[in-house]
């Protein structure tokens, strides 16, 4: 808070369960959990839970987190996770909403597919006159998902706002559902060691 110059934040997360350290990551979720209650954060959530972290999280913590973020696109849907967060009355945000982990050098699937290239999508969008990436964040949208996408591109930022004037329809969403391959691109949450990385934060 102090190096964005804010008082208080809207949303503070964990960035990862760790369960090789849980007992760390319970401690770091009491932290925000305590600055909640002073008011400093408006909201706290988790990132990359799946449903046997969460339930962990859940015996050991009191506040239920607003909302999980984890990799959800057309080729890893992760339905089991979208549940157990439903079930909690958990938010499910999605990163890389629009399968950039799919085409991300070093992240890229071995066969070469991505979801921007897909033809199935390919085709829904040219039907409504509309990209592939903005086809992906209308499903995200109409099944009352949070996504967030990221670009740096001023004209892919407008882009990806404008998806409020298509309507996507009950075999669209069929189409786009038989895509889901379940399997991951990104880091697997419980092989994923934040202790590894070396990184340190400096203080502000």
């Amino acid at each position: 808070m102090g190096k964005l110059g804010v008082e208080q934040l809207d949303l503070l997360i964990l960035h990862q369960p760790a369960p090789m350290h849980f007992d760390a990551t319970i401690a770091a979720y009491k932290g925000l959990e305590s600055l909640l209650a002073e008011g400093r954060v408006r909201a706290i959530g988790v990132s990359n839970f799946m449903p046997a972290h969460l339930a962990a999280l859940r015996e050991r913590t009191e506040v239920v987190p607003s909302i999980n973020q984890v990799e959800v696109h057309p080729y890893f849907a992760q339905h089991a996770v979208q549940e157990a967060n439903a079930a909690l009355g958990i938010v499910t945000q999605a990163w890389s909403p629009i399968g950039g982990i799919t085409f991300y050098p070093g992240w890229g699937r071995e066969d070469g597919r991505t979801t921007l290239t897909d033809p199935v999508i390919g085709e829904i969008a040219e039907r409504h006159g509309k990209t592939p990436a903005q086809v992906m964040l209308r499903w995200h949208v109409q099944q009352g998902r949070s996504a967030i996408p990221k670009s740096v591109n001023p004209a892919r930022i407008a882009e990806n706002f404008d998806v409020f004037d298509i309507e996507l329809s009950a075999d669209e969403f069929a189409r786009v559902d038989t895509l889901d391959t379940g399997v991951r691109s990104g880091p697997d949450p419980n092989l994923r060691d934040p202790m590894s990385t070396g990184l340190v934060i400096p203080e502000a």
